[in-house]
């Protein structure tokens, strides 16, 4: 127990040092690591991380009551940032079966290309694997944003390449959380499911995933 401790002291350090040198939402990050010093959650979880999708996903533990759901969203992550930093982290740590990403948004609308979001989730795939034996890592597909409509076609493009991947991996799946917000009539992104901002989700938009997810979460 003492080592436990110990290593969760040293990871808290270790984000404190890297912060001072621009590591992004170190804040964020150290906050879980000392709700994790506190309580560690138990192995074997259904671990959603990602972008301010997840981390805004309040209620997402008592949308699956009866399932074990550890939620770590980072403000405005990008898919990227999650290959280069946190995986350590707020990852491997919690040993869970089940690893659900909704990241790539942000990349895109920092301008990396299609390809590049692919690539980095073929690494964040191939990390899990090896860290993970036996888990399985799941992509909620990219959603398509009305407040960033420029980049629907990137979407479409990331999407795809990620399906194509999953669709001859073992231990990986697609899940499509992005047509659920569509509006039947105009086969567009509902804005009426999404907060005045036009990118992150009201109730109702998440109440689309949960449908959309529940038959993943076990």
């Amino acid at each position: 127990m003492k080592f436990k401790f110990f290593l969760l002291a040293l990871a808290i350090s270790t984000l404190s040092a890297k912060a001072q040198t621009g590591f992004p939402f170190a804040d964020e990050l150290r906050a879980y690591k000392t709700a994790d010093s506190l309580h560690f959650p138990k192995p074997g979880s259904n671990l959603f991380i990602g972008s301010s999708s997840i981390r805004m996903w309040t209620d997402i533990a008592a949308r699956f009551p009866d399932k074990r759901v550890l939620a770590r969203g980072v403000g405005g992550s990008t898919l990227e940032q999650w290959v280069k930093y946190y995986t350590p982290f707020i990852l491997f740590p919690y040993k869970p079966e089940r690893v659900f990403v909704y990241a790539g948004e942000n990349d895109l609308n920092d301008g990396q290309t299609p390809q590049q979001v692919y690539n980095n989730f073929v690494k964040l795939y191939g990390m899990v694997q090896q860290q993970l034996s036996g888990s399985t890592i799941i992509w909620m597909s990219i959603k398509k944003s009305p407040s960033r409509a420029i980049r629907y076609a990137r979407v479409d493009s990331t999407n795809t390449l990620v399906k194509n991947f999953i669709d001859t991996h073992k231990d990986a799946k697609y899940v499509d959380v992005n047509t659920v917000l569509y509006d039947k009539k105009t086969n567009l992104p509902d804005s009426s499911l999404f907060k005045p901002d036009l990118l992150h989700l009201k109730l109702e938009g998440y109440d689309r995933w949960q449908k959309a997810l529940k038959k993943y979460v076990q």
